[in-house]
């Protein structure tokens, strides 16, 4: 109690010192000195800046367009995902249309009406008309981005089962992925993360007989043009099963089974022949060559060249080695498919080893 006390009275002194401070500044003669005041020169200076940065960051933005624009993500590798792809173009046109214009205006108004002793501003108390307009516009842009948004988030999580999908569960913990096939009668057996023991890897309940034909794979096969349904489970910590030449993602949530589904609609051997992948494949080689020069020239070993795979990632920082959580997908024929699902062995199978 005393030590509180003691705490207490030295923060009053403090208070006090500080309150005894601001009577002396409010009781000395007022200062003349107005060099605090910025001048003309000062406003000149200041407005030509403010001009100077709006140019400067159109600059930035078109070089960057020019620079990096390569690398982003090719045509997209499935049905909905043209809709997404539009969805995402509307919305960052519009974006960059208002911010071109929002950020000229802003820099413009800085310069044009920067301070000078022979001119004063003008003031309004307010201004319906103007706080209107800039109100309702935004509201009918995003409302009409929302509005859109959601009718097309609708249309992709919209599972119509009468296509006869693949069912396909995707697994992840730290820090792989396994996928498990349903087999000949293409349904998933039960799961159980307590029934994780030795080969069973996934806790699949080995007693259910839609379990015995299910296929455990590290590497993702899908067949061209037929609906995908995944369905997600999580060992540990929240993952996020993502999917980007696709344009799918989905959170992989540990104690429940979240799903999204979708349609290849290119195979891996025709995307690694598209002139975009083939370009950004070339470029990612030379930088890989120019390392490996530098490498060996250090006694290490070199990389090896780079070729276009559809991979899948995880979204989510769910450790300090989730950089590496990924697996390779190889999109083919229905022939192709069919022909790799039957070199697989089945969980039944698996176990009797």
């Amino acid at each position: 109690m005393t030590a509180f006390l003691v705490v207490l009275v030295i923060i009053l002194f403090g208070v006090a010192v500080w309150q005894m401070s601001k009577i002396f500044q409010m009781s000395r003669a007022k200062q003349t000195d107005s060099s605090e005041i910025a001048s003309d020169k000062d406003n000149n200076v200041q407005g030509w800046l403010m001009l100077s940065f709006v140019l400067f960051i159109y600059a930035l933005c078109i070089y960057s367009f020019w620079a990096w624009g390569d690398v982003l993500l090719p045509q997209s590798a499935s049905e909905h995902g043209v809709e997404i792809d539009q969805l995402w173009l509307i919305s960052m046109v519009i974006i960059f249309i208002v911010g071109i214009i929002t950020q000229w205006l802003l820099h413009y108004f800085a310069f044009k009406y920067r301070g000078r002793a022979t001119q004063r501003a003008t003031f309004y108390a307010d201004n319906d008309k103007l706080e209107f307009i800039w109100t309702i516009i935004p509201v009918i842009v995003l409302a009409g981005l929302i509005i859109y948004g959601l009718f097309t988030w609708t249309d992709i999580m919209n599972i119509d089962t009468d296509d006869d999908p693949l069912v396909v569960e995707l697994y992840a913990y730290q820090f792989d992925w396994r996928a498990r096939y349903g087999g000949a009668d293409n349904t998933l057996g039960e799961a159980n993360v307590r029934l994780i023991e030795g080969v069973n890897q996934l806790g699949v309940d080995a007693s259910d007989p839609n379990a015995q034909d299910d296929v455990i794979v590290n590497e993702l096969h899908l067949p061209v043009g037929r609906k995908v349904i995944f369905k997600m489970r999580s060992q540990d910590v929240l993952h996020s099963a993502y999917m980007p030449h696709f344009r799918a993602q989905m959170n992989c949530v540990p104690g429940m089974i979240t799903q999204f589904a979708f349609t290849p609609t290119v195979t891996t051997e025709e995307m690694r022949m598209d002139e975009e992948v083939v370009a950004k494949v070339e470029k990612i080689n030379k930088i890989r060559r120019e390392n490996t020069v530098a490498l060996l020239a250090k006694g290490e070993e070199g990389l090896e060249p780079y070729e276009f795979d559809y991979m899948l990632l995880c979204n989510k920082i769910c450790g300090n080695n989730h950089y590496n959580m990924q697996m390779k997908i190889i999109v083919e024929t229905e022939e192709e498919y069919n022909a790799w699902m039957a070199e697989q062995s089945t969980l039944a199978q698996a176990l009797k080893q």
